[in-house]
């Protein structure tokens, strides 16, 4: 006499409970993962690379306002003609907890921000070295800087100024609408390498103007 055969259970609830007990695994593992992307976003952003919105039209045409660009941290030391973002002078506004998270989470997104916080502008001169104008030309050392980034119309509206020497430590910079740009030669004057935040490397948005940053 044979054992009559146990029923085989359905196929198809044990492929339901199987889809069940992964969506379960999967909510269960979304904070962790939420957390572990945020921890992440926050390396990426202090060590590694940020984004910055353009406010003004100071480096026309090479940046234009509403541009958003990527800046790399990694071991960045300034170089001539790099595109610099650096912190403005002043101390931070004290914001209280909530106001600073918001604050960091829409700089690190790139989105609009104060003005006067951040500035990018491009480096002109290097600690130690001799910074004139003349003749609408800029001179490093009494050198002439070629600089093809510029227009016709940006060259034309330099006015003389210096020779100045730039300080151990600092840089000389300036926008690339020369004719419009708060910089080294009045307001923000030389620049502290301790304020550099990085150095600018390619356009994100808008979709138009994507390209690497010269």
């Amino acid at each position: 006499m044979t054992d009559a055969a146990a029923p085989e259970k359905p196929r198809e609830e044990a492929k339901d409970k199987d889809d069940d007990k992964g969506l379960l695994g999967f909510l269960r593992e979304l904070p962790v993962l939420i957390v572990l992307a945020f921890v992440l976003a926050i390396l990426l952003k202090t060590f590694v690379v940020q984004a910055f919105y353009i406010p003004s039209g100071s480096m026309e045409p090479t940046l234009m306002p509403g541009d958003r660009v990527l800046v790399s941290k990694v071991l960045y030391h300034p170089e001539r003609g790099d595109i610099i973002v650096f912190q403005g002078p002043g101390p931070e506004p004290d914001r209280g907890l909530i106001g600073g998270f918001l604050h960091w989470l829409s700089e690190g997104l790139g989105f609009a921000r104060p003005p006067n916080e951040d500035y990018i502008k491009r480096v002109i001169g290097l600690p130690g070295e001799n910074v004139e104008i003349r003749d609408h030309t800029v001179f490093i050392d009494g050198q002439p800087l070629a600089e093809p980034y510029l227009t016709r119309a940006a060259k034309l509206s330099m006015g003389d100024f210096g020779p100045v020497q730039v300080p151990p430590d600092s840089l000389f910079v300036m926008g690339d609408n020369r004719g419009n740009s708060n910089d080294s030669r009045a307001g923000l004057g030389f620049i502290k390498e301790s304020r550099v935040v990085g150095g600018g490397f390619v356009k994100i948005w808008p979709p138009s103007r994507i390209g690497w940053l010269h």
